[in-house]
């Protein structure tokens, strides 16, 4: 409990830390790039793996250039791939488990804001966190893409919403390195994480950051 009550914020990825929904995109991803064939498809699948937390935005612009081979990007054929890549994500993260200690630490923290900065896409974050009635734990607001994790924390940390001190709990190397360059300790949530392996290489070059393992598992 003393940790727990040390914190006057907490501020939470979404995709493997409230919801078992890394499976859930990395099947759109792939599913989503298949018509580009197969190979391209597991080459996007594992530039998304390797990058976990980043938008969809920057991984899909990154697919048309580095990996189909685009000169540059054409709005029309970006827009296509992300209503697609949306389309196969939202009945998943609707029916995905929920994290099962989260109702118990909102309770244990009662004094603390909450908020989520994710990777996903903004509004899409919002409908789902109402439609399955989480949207009330997170008193200090839900926040996602087309926005960096760097850009919202920077924001909410000069608006005075994140106060100090502030923890940022999330499952991926680009978490613990957005956490650390706005100035959150860190909690590393691995039960659902794809990036157990990114994140033991960024603890290493990170030293300062606590890392408390599975706090919600």
């Amino acid at each position: 409990m003393p940790v727990l009550n040390h914190y006057k914020t907490w501020v939470f990825d979404c995709d493997g830390v409230l919801l078992d929904s890394n499976r859930v995109k990395t099947g759109a991803f792939y599913e989503t790039a298949r018509p580009y064939g197969e190979d391209k498809a597991r080459m996007l699948v594992d530039y998304h793996v390797r990058n976990g937390g980043i938008s969809r935005y920057v991984k899909f612009e990154h697919f048309l250039v580095s990996i189909v081979g685009r000169r540059e990007v054409e709005p029309v054929e970006l827009d296509e791939l992300l209503d697609r890549y949306a389309g196969y994500v939202k009945q998943g993260l609707r029916n995905c488990e929920v994290a099962s200690g989260l109702a118990e630490l909102r309770q244990n923290t009662q004094g603390a804001r909450w908020l989520v900065v994710s990777g996903g896409d903004q509004k899409e974050l919002r409908e789902v966190f109402h439609d399955r009635g989480l949207a009330g734990h997170f008193d200090g607001g839900i926040f996602g893409s087309p926005e960096t994790k760097d850009d919202i924390l920077s924001r909410e940390l000069a608006s005075g919403v994140i106060e100090q001190p502030a923890v940022f709990v999330g499952d991926s190397q680009y978490d613990i390195e957005a956490a650390s360059r706005a100035g959150l300790d860190f909690i590393f949530l691995s039960k659902w994480s794809e990036s157990r392996h990114d994140f033991m290489n960024a603890i290493a070059r990170l030293e300062s950051i606590r890392s408390i393992v599975d706090t919600l598992g």
